[in-house]
Formats: C-alpha cells, sequence, structure tokens
C-alpha cells in the first residue's frame, strides 16, 4: 500500500500579486522552493489562511531572493495580495517509508523571506 503524506510546506507566505489573465499557477520565490524541495512544474496543495479556500496548482519559480508570491490565472480568484499561503507539496511513500518520513517546514517573515527550515520535524507515523 502507498500512502500521501505532506513531503514539506512553507507556511505564512505572503501574496505579493495576482494575475487573473496568466494561464495558470503560483509563481514562487525559487530561494524558497530550494528550501522546501519543490521543483518548477511540481503539483502543489495550497492552503489561504485568510479565507479558508483550499486548491492544486502548480509552481512556476521566480527570482530568487524576491520574495515574489504570486497567484495567477484561476488561483488569482482565491485571493487577495496580502493574504497568507501554506504551500505543501505531497509524496507517495511505502507503508514502511512512510513510518520514517519527516516533514520538512520551511517558515518565511512577512515579506516572504527565509527564516528557517525544520528538517528534524516529528515523523509523521
Amino acid at each position: 500500500m502507498l500512502r500521501c503524506l505532506v513531503r514539506s510546506k512553507i507556511q505564512r507566505l505572503v501574496v505579493t500579486d495576482k494575475n487573473l489573465k496568466y494561464e495558470g499557477s503560483l509563481e514562487l520565490d525559487s530561494g524558497l522552493m530550494r528550501a522546501a524541495d519543490i521543483l518548477p512544474g511540481e503539483l502543489v496543495q495550497v492552503a489561504n489562511v485568510n479565507n479558508g479556500s483550499r486548491f492544486e496548482t502548480y509552481l512556476i519559480a521566480a527570482r530568487a531572493g524576491s520574495g515574489a508570491c504570486v497567484l495567477n490565472g484561476a488561483a488569482a480568484r482565491l485571493g487577495e495580495v496580502g493574504d497568507e499561503l501554506i504551500v505543501m507539496s505531497l509524496g507517495w511513500f511505502a507503508e514502511s517509508e512512510s513510518r520514517q518520513h519527516r516533514l520538512a517546514r520551511v517558515n518565511v517573515d512577512h515579506r516572504n523571506r527565509f527564516k528557517k527550515s525544520d528538517r528534524n520535524s516529528p515523523r509523521c507515523g
């Protein structure tokens, strides 16, 4: 059996812009993506802390250090500039792997600058 677990998450990102006319996705500072081990084009789940909406999209890399967190396309209807988001990457794990998996958490400040990474989070299982 395989289990779907949250591999990593970036907590409390602040939306810096939105662009309804773009085809889709979430544009994110590539330094933060690297810290959370999320690749460009990777499917992620996003939770908007301000309005409770949740959605899936893929990531586009913005310049490292830019602090960019831009809602594009349909996702632009699910948040406003200034809203706080949690971006979560998922992974499928074998039963034995799932018991040893450790969630990686990346924390940012109010300007989406890297604060710390917690790769020693408690085991999921």
